[in-house]
């Protein structure tokens, strides 16, 4: 193997392509974002972080950081060639009951933090899978069926630690580096240096709340969805609501959540939905709060599931109109049968809308619900027309949404700042400038250096 020339030694678990283990290092949650970098860091202290940032611009080769490894688009969280710093031995988590925060390192996944909490009465906010690292997720802005109550995870985090391109350890609070910890909420993963630890203010849990889950047939999903988006940008902001419509071959509707509260009140502020269509399969049950996040984050296996999958994302300001929903029928009329592909939407407003579209760098607060659509496919065959179904529903779907998540990417988005960002993205890209203007960490939609 060629040895490269640096001055500075890499430090942590290194596994460079040709070693034991580095086959399993290469698997991501989705198959077709593998790639095959020179050379893994597994980062056991933030030191490691900082001398496999300066080993790589020694060596001038690409850096990618990797938490959970749920990147969804390629080149995001492993590039040929490159090294890809992954912190998710770094999984130290510290709770401060009496002030209400956690610290947590970014190594953690979504679940182990919710769980950890739960057990000890307090809440955290999780998205729909408990595998997702806490990092990538928080720095885009951390959406889920909490957030109506308690906002984005990131409009939680107070403080966090990051390694910058020249290997320096900065931290990030409303005291000192206040314009990183804004961009910091909300301006996507891998932009402005590796981040190594997270402060997060927390509040206590309540002792039970209520989930619920609803199954229809799939032939019923334009009246489901018709009544779902009418109903649940308004419900009551305790109740957060997630709405999965899966392909027309094998797939079905499914819509479930929690509700802070009981459930006779679940029961009401639910039955404009539950009364629709003909429903095959319903709960609707109080659980201790430990239990409630379990039902929640079903268990979800990181590596490698067997569909490939292209994904795009937006926000609807109003519901979907017939012409809309047209697109949509057309799209699942045409997805793999049986497959993961599908629509999920998940209703915004609370504690969401009330934070300023300025005040962080997640600039779309005022909307009605989130929406998101995926192709799936096995074969690597079946890739370009997959792709190609859900970047042409993306066109048709274009009157009727605004902007797109930095945590559900899509390469086939041009000029994809002001998409993800709105009008956050030029001070944004100031924020770059000063912490990483040399734009050491780039990918193929990273935030360009002012």
């Amino acid at each position: 193997m060629l040895l490269l020339k640096s001055q500075t030694k890499l430090t942590g678990k290194v596994i460079f392509r040709g070693d034991p283990g580095y086959e399993a290092a290469r698997k991501n949650w989705d198959p077709h974002t593998d790639r095959f970098p020179k050379v893994f860091v597994f980062a056991q202290r933030t030191q490691d972080v900082a001398n496999a940032i300066k080993w790589a611009r020694e060596n001038r080769i690409p850096i990618r950081a990797r938490s959970g490894r749920h990147a969804l688009e390629t080149n995001l969280s492993q590039v040929n060639g490159g090294i890809v710093v992954d912190v998710s031995d770094m999984k130290k988590i510290k709770l401060d009951k009496k002030n209400g925060t956690v610290i947590v390192e970014t190594g953690n996944r979504v679940g182990r933090i919710a769980k950890s909490l739960a057990a000890q009465g307090f809440i955290a906010p999780f998205g729909d899978s408990p595998t997702v690292g806490i990092g990538g997720i928080t720095l885009g802005g951390g959406i889920g069926p909490l957030q109506r109550t308690i906002g984005l995870i990131s409009d939680n985090l107070i403080e966090l630690e990051m390694v910058d391109a020249n290997g320096k350890v900065i931290i990030a609070n409303h005291k000192q580096n206040a314009d990183l910890l804004w961009a910091s909420r909300g301006g996507g993963g891998g932009n402005f240096g590796i981040c190594t630890r997270y402060k997060f203010k927390v509040r206590r849990a309540p002792a039970k709340a209520t989930v619920y889950k609803v199954t229809w047939p799939w032939d019923q999903f334009e009246q489901v969805l018709k009544a779902w988006q009418r109903w649940a940008p308004s419900v009551d902001t305790r109740l957060g609501s997630e709405l999965n419509i899966g392909p027309k071959k094998g797939g079905n509707v499914t819509m479930e959540g929690l509700f802070l509260g009981s459930t006779e009140e679940a029961i009401r502020l639910l039955s404009p939905i539950t009364s629709i269509g003909t429903p095959t399969e319903k709960t609707i049950r109080l659980l201790p709060y430990p239990q409630v996040v379990n039902f929640l984050l079903a268990p979800d296996p990181v590596l490698t599931q067997r569909y490939s999958n292209q994904f795009s994302s937006g926000f609807a300001k109003c519901p979907f109109p017939n012409k809309a929903i047209k697109s949509m029928r057309e799209f699942l009329e045409k997805a793999e049968a049986n497959s993961t592909a599908g629509f999920f939407f998940l209703n915004w407003g609370g504690a969401v809308s009330r934070v300023s579209p300025k005040a962080t760098a997640f600039y779309w607060r005022k909307v009605k619900f989130y929406v998101e659509w995926n192709s799936s496919w096995i074969k690597p065959s079946d890739a370009a027309k997959n792709i190609t179904l859900t970047r042409n529903t993306r066109r048709k779907l274009q009157p009727f949404i605004v902007g797109s998540y930095i945590n559900v990417p899509d390469q086939g988005i041009k000029n994809s700042g002001p998409v993800y960002y709105g009008s956050n993205f030029s001070r944004l890209r100031k924020v770059k400038a000063k912490y990483d203007p040399n734009n050491v960490f780039n990918n193929p939609q990273s935030i360009p250096p002012a």
